[in-house]
């Protein structure tokens, strides 16, 4: 193994032997240079993992060197060793980026500790992360196996995603596969809780179940309005829990988290049923029912989301609610002017809802594109494509512009994604639906074990074409595909991020209301 190498600047180099020498003892390779000519030329000729630089040296200072070097070598860190500890001399040095400083006279064990925190940092991440995982996956496991309730599966899913996260730092790519086993194993026992409760769900009150999408106006947003405040409802389509974690610490440079909550998706987990019923407060055999010319009875996702602001408007009308609404989709790059425009009716209005498709156009993108699928090719690929996009896009603006309007921000979505990875067959007519996680038609063949039947879909609440249409949802990473053309659709889809079925990734989603900061 390469020993780390270091090189150490100083004009009074050979009074710090005695520390070199401990260096070297602890496997360490250290060069040195009386000057900062000479170590500008060391840096040019040779790497360095990490440089000692003193601030106060004849001829050349330590921060005239130190701007030198990081013209050269601009990523190695640098650490400033100074007999000053005067604040502008510090300003400085760390507005050149420097690593860390120390103040003369320093000791082994501080030049220890700053090598351990700007070389080590990585392999002694790994190591703590992989042994506090390797300590709670037992745990997890034990847990997965229990007769969970809902919450308890959220807790769950909150553990394993954190885990996610977490691993994602680290080196060691073991435990990512070690991850990846167990929550296949986790939805694969979420998949028979499903099963086991969601029809129930359906007849029962709120807080005997969980929050559903059709909840979510009625018992989230309506009391934050009855408390007087302007309310930002923001409906990040497909985001998933994970990619809010990565995105989170953004919003909280302008809000505080005064609730942050999961819910579930109801099935399918598509835009077209579980917005809808987002919007409409009802499930969508509910919105067929009583808004029968709001409800778009096809397989084309973008005509049975046409109606979403008037399915809102309706909600409100029947819960006899007077606030003045404004709705706004985006679907893509919106210039300064359209911001400043939104922000204005966002101001004057109680309620403002924008809806967000660019998460789901990336998934799309994913699939279709060979290129987005190189640059999101696993799932922290995938979550770090999606906070480069957020930080870049006019949404971040906005959301600053909303904190400094003193306005209250719910930001959620209408289900997730899980990226799939095993084609189950199945056979159905020319009317069945092109949906890779769920099927609806009549004469559906498939392997019941692999999927969770709703025959009668008045029992999901769910719109029938006629009187033998059934539904059936896969769960985890499978896909249907049909038997002809069976490699050719196994092929193009494995691998791709999907919705519409079963997994703690499309049905365990985010509801988090954030207050401004101040």
């Amino acid at each position: 193994m390469r020993k780390p190498r270091i090189l150490w600047v100083d004009d009074e180099i050979d009074v710090l032997r005695a520390h070199i020498i401990f260096l070297e003892s602890k496997d360490y390779e250290v060069e040195t240079a009386n000057n900062g000519l000479d170590a500008i030329e060391m840096v040019k000729k040779s790497f360095f993992d990490i440089i000692f630089l003193d601030e106060n040296m004849p001829g050349m200072t330590g921060l005239e060197t130190l701007n030198e070097i990081k013209t050269v070598s601009p990523n190695v860190p640098v650490v400033m060793i100074t007999k000053s500890e005067e604040e502008n001399i510090m300003d400085e040095a760390i507005g050149s980026k420097i690593a860390d400083y120390l103040i003369k006279p320093v000791n082994p064990k501080q030049i220890l500790l700053t090598l351990k925190k700007n070389i080590d940092q990585k392999r002694l991440v790994t190591q703590q992360t992989t042994s506090a995982y390797q300590t709670q996956f037992s745990q997890i496991g034990m847990r997965i196996n229990d007769r969970l309730n809902y919450q308890e599966w959220f807790d769950i899913y909150k553990k394993l995603v954190f885990w996610e996260i977490e691993l994602s730092t680290s080196e060691d790519g073991a435990m990512d596969e070690v991850l990846a086993m167990q929550k296949n194993d986790a939805n694969k026992a979420f998949f028979k809780f499903i099963k086991e409760n969601y029809l129930e769900w359906l007849n029962k009150d709120y807080g005997e179940r969980p929050l559903l999408s059709y909840d979510i106006f009625h018992h989230k947003i309506f009391p934050l309005l009855d408390a007087g405040k302007k309310v930002f409802v923001l409906v990040i389509d497909n985001l998933r829990f994970d990619q809010w974690r990565t995105i989170s610490p953004v919003f909280e440079e302008y809000f505080r988290v005064d609730s942050d909550e999961l819910y579930m998706s109801i099935l399918p987990t598509a835009t077209m049923y579980a917005r809808n019923a987002i919007f409409a407060g009802l499930m969508p055999a509910e919105i067929e029912k009583v808004y029968p010319d709001l409800w778009d009875d096809d397989d084309n996702e973008g005509n049975k989301n046409r109606h979403e602001e008037e399915l809102l408007r309706k909600q409100l009308e029947r819960h006899r609610r007077k606030e003045k609404l404004y709705f706004e989709k985006v679907s893509g790059i919106r210039r300064d002017s359209q911001i400043s425009e939104s922000l204005k009716s966002i101001a004057e209005n109680d309620l403002s809802v924008m809806v967000f498709n660019f998460v789901d156009m990336i998934s799309h993108a994913r699939t279709e594109m060979e290129m987005i699928r190189e640059l999101a090719k696993d799932e922290k690929a995938y979550r770090s494509l999606t906070l480069s996009w957020f930080n870049h896009s006019s949404l971040r603006e906005l959301i600053k512009n909303l904190a400094g309007n003193n306005i209250n921000l719910v930001v959620t979505t209408d289900h997730g994604t899980i990226r799939v990875d095993n084609p189950v067959k199945v056979i159905g007519d020319r009317e069945t639906n092109t949906n890779l996680r769920y099927k609806l038609g009549k004469n559906l063949n498939y392997k019941s074990k692999n999927v969770f039947e709703v025959r009668d879909p008045r029992l999901a609440y769910l719109p029938s074409r006629n009187v033998s249409t059934s539904y059936i949802f896969t769960h985890g990473s499978d896909f249907f595909a049909y038997p002809n053309n069976y490699n050719y659709y196994a092929n193009y889809y494995k691998d791709t991020f999907q919705h519409g079925g079963i997994s703690l990734e499309e049905m365990i989603v985010p509801l988090i209301t954030l207050v401004p900061k101040g």
